[in-house]
């Protein structure tokens, strides 16, 4: 790893249950305002859980799709075009000629992937044999068209895949795509998240878990990571793209640049298959990865976005782990999980929360945790509860943790030229 080679934040592009653009969402984020409400894509009188964070108001053709391309493309690789478009647009990377193609690379995020062409096009197996399946099924469903279709879209011949971790994805999926500038594979790289899961199956496999809010009559308040009285996560959607590039290369064609990203840690659990480890161990650990790989100290850490859940064992785990790695400069900590906000977005959470990072870095403001009213004792760091916070934050970190024991770490700094 070469890290000569800094790597820069010079785009992003934004699509959550609270903002269907960048500053929209950072907007909702800073005003405390969600995104959560009964679900209105299906009938859900039958369904225990009846809630979600749903993508308002959704025009795949703002972004240059059209009708034949969103008849042949999932949803959730429909989010992942849009927040892309943004992404390029908002880095002036969507000129010929800025980026050499070969050099330019795409890497997202996607822990469920097409769930809803596999339910529709089971029901047509169902009802009129296999002769009915379409032919672009397969392409529709499997989740590496997140970055195909966006490499396809903006003519990336460099690195070009997508991790499956779960709800750590879209984080891996950034820390993978800073990692191949650091390795001098690409110049400048298309990353992110990107989930559309609200389906029948889906909210019905997660609620048979036992994993998710039961709050129907009031799901405004149903995510409210770090209070005593969570009973679960409330499912998201949407979709993060950033645009991450070599400093010398943004800087010779005059970028804007929000941030760097000076740290990424993976690690596993190696304990269960959807529960973290005790004392949030797994995490910990690629906490101090992070920290390690980007000479940060504990001291260092302005802000924590928490990956916060709002389950019983997720958040006292996680508060755990922050304790166990920063120590005493723990209770110094602004940690927040904007999640109380937009629900959980699964394998898109992490880029969503990257970008809350690099905003509340290059802002200098901490997005709240809202619905935060009952202290848990088992939970007792400063969850910036309610209400958004003006703070100095030279570096953020981001948390996300996914079934199966997956855990990545980023660490977003303030950008400076002598860093």
């Amino acid at each position: 790893m070469n890290r000569d080679r800094r790597v820069v934040i010079t785009g992003i592009g934004t699509l959550a249950p609270n903002g269907s653009t960048t500053e929209t969402y950072w907007h909702s984020l800073i005003n405390g305002r969600t995104g959560i409400g009964r679900i209105e894509r299906f009938d859900t009188s039958d369904f225990r859980v009846q809630i979600g964070a749903e993508v308002k108001d959704f025009d795949p053709e703002l972004y240059g799709m059209d009708r034949k391309f969103v008849r042949r493309a999932d949803l959730f690789t429909q989010y992942t075009i849009a927040t892309a478009f943004m992404a390029v647009a908002d880095a002036g990377i969507d000129q010929e000629g800025v980026v050499d193609p070969e050099r330019l690379g795409v890497v997202y995020g996607s822990g469920i992937g097409g769930i809803s062409t596999f339910e529709t096009q089971h029901t047509a197996l169902m009802k009129g044999g296999p002769r009915k399946i379409s032919p672009f099924f397969i392409p529709m469903m499997i989740a590496d068209m997140t970055s195909g279709q966006a490499s396809i879209r903006f003519g990336a011949k460099g690195p070009n895949y997508t991790t499956v971790t779960a709800c750590a994805s879209g984080s891996h999926a950034i820390g993978n795509a800073a990692r191949e500038i650091w390795d001098d594979e690409a110049d400048v790289m298309i990353t992110g998240g990107a989930e559309a899961a609200i389906t029948p199956m889906s909210l019905g496999g997660f609620a048979a878990l036992h994993a998710l809010s039961t709050r129907n009559d009031e799901p405004e308040r149903a995510s409210r990571p770090f209070d005593a009285e969570r009973d679960g996560f409330v499912l998201g959607e949407g979709s993060g793209t950033l645009i991450l590039e070599e400093l010398e290369h943004a800087k010779a064609r005059g970028a804007r640049i929000y941030g760097e990203v000076v740290g990424a840690g993976y690690t596993g659990d190696a304990h269960h298959i959807t529960d973290m480890a005790p004392g949030g161990e797994g995490g910990a650990r690629a906490l101090r990865r992070a920290m390690k790989q980007g000479g940060i100290e504990s001291n260092d850490i302005d802000y924590v976005n928490a990956h916060g859940t709002s389950t019983p064992v997720g958040d006292k785990n996680e508060s755990a782990a922050i304790r166990s790695v920063l120590g005493d400069h723990a209770k110094n900590v602004a940690v927040s999980s904007t999640k109380s906000m937009t629900g959980h977005l699964l394998g898109a959470s992490g880029a969503i929360e990257s970008i809350a990072c690099i905003l509340a870095v290059y802002k200098d403001i901490i997005p709240p945790t809202i619905n935060y009213e009952n202290p848990d004792p088992k939970c007792d760091l400063d969850y910036v509860p309610n209400e958004a916070r003006e703070a100095t934050v030279n570096v953020a970190v981001n948390n996300s943790f996914g079934f199966g024991g997956h855990n990545a770490v980023l660490i977003i700094r303030k950008y400076s030229e002598s860093n």
